[in-house]
């Protein structure tokens, strides 16, 4: 018994902020952002929408595309960094507005990876018996912790949400494999460091900047292109799968430099890479959902096609899940 997915969604918000816009904010130009890490664009939500806004508007959208209704989920994950809340979950909060009343539902955190750590617990939760229709949803409200002053992550990133729904899979289809790993020794290499109970909000730590995204990129870019190209040949021939046998990779939307030198090491054309950064900025856990509605809409996979997701985060954490569609 494997998982697959039968039925995928997402959203993004409709407010667009450029690299133009940026250039009248913070000391950078839409050549640098664009030269150095491939994103033209990013979407970002208005005053009044919420991370469990964007997830409702993707589940709904999946559950369409599965056949299914709210009632027929057994269990939602809400993979995020940015929930509506510490406390209930995002998830909970997706239950009562999606209407899944038959549903448990928890938040999972891996930060970018955090989709495809949901997946393997989606397919792990299949696999057991334990459920049989999962809705697993990867969102992010980024715009909310980015210092826009600092031009150094607020170039990065964007705020999205997308969906899948998981049903249990006979034969040869479905999750074939999902690999997940973590080295929290280099935690403050991508970290969001206010807010918990190691420093909860005050006067002085949000005087401080402790709410906002710090990111040390040069050190997170070298650690990312290592260890990726090691993660996705592992992957690979721990399933017996040559490179040329993929239809797609749809990799975490981080940086434009680190997909390529991946199909590189891979020897895959671009063509067979999903890549959609240039509009959307770094989305986080919400990348790679995205992605992969945007391919599966478009018609560029079918049935039986292998299909590679992969993905590094804060943590730090990496990920990866090979599919037979």
């Amino acid at each position: 018994m494997k998982s697959r997915i039968t039925g995928t969604g997402s959203c993004v918000p409709e407010k667009i902020v450029t690299n133009s816009d940026l250039e009248k904010k913070v000391n950078t130009s839409d050549e640098w952002i664009t030269e150095r890490t491939g994103i033209k664009q990013r979407r970002v939500v208005d005053g009044t929408e919420t991370n469990s806004d964007l997830c409702l508007k993707a589940s709904r959208k999946a559950l369409q595309a599965a056949g299914r209704t709210p009632e027929d989920v057994e269990m939602i994950i809400v993979a995020t960094m940015s929930g509506d809340m510490p406390m209930p979950s995002t998830a909970s909060i997706l239950q009562k507005k999606l209407g899944a009343k038959n549903a448990a539902a928890f938040d999972l955190n891996a930060a970018c990876s955090g989709f495809i750590y949901g997946l393997s617990v989606a397919d792990n939760f299949i696999r057991s018996g334990m459920f049989r229709t999962v809705l697993l949803v990867g969102a992010e409200v980024n715009s909310r912790f980015v210092d826009w002053d600092d031009r150094a992550t607020c170039v990065l990133f964007g705020d999205g949400a997308g969906a899948v729904v998981l049903e249990p899979a006979g034969g040869g289809n479905g999750i074939l494999s999902t690999h997940l790993y973590s080295d929290g020794s280099m935690w403050d290499y991508v970290c969001l460091p206010g807010g918990g109970s190691s420093n909860p909000p005050t006067a002085e730590s949000i005087k401080e900047g402790m709410h906002f995204i710090k990111m040390k990129g040069n050190e997170t870019f070298k650690v990312a292109v290592r260890t990726l190209e090691k993660l996705v040949i592992d992957t690979l021939k721990e399933n017996n799968i040559a490179p040329s046998d993929l239809t797609m990779l749809i990799p975490h939307q981080a940086n434009l430099r680190i997909i390529s030198a991946t199909a590189e090491r891979l020897n895959l054309p671009m063509s067979k890479v999903a890549v959609n950064l240039d509009k959307y900025g770094n989305t986080s856990s919400a990348s790679i959902p995205i992605a992969l509605d945007e391919v599966v809409r478009a018609g560029r996979i079918k049935k039986d096609d292998y299909i590679l997701l992969e993905a590094f985060g804060g943590g730090l954490t990496w990920a990866s899940a090979l599919i037979k569609w």
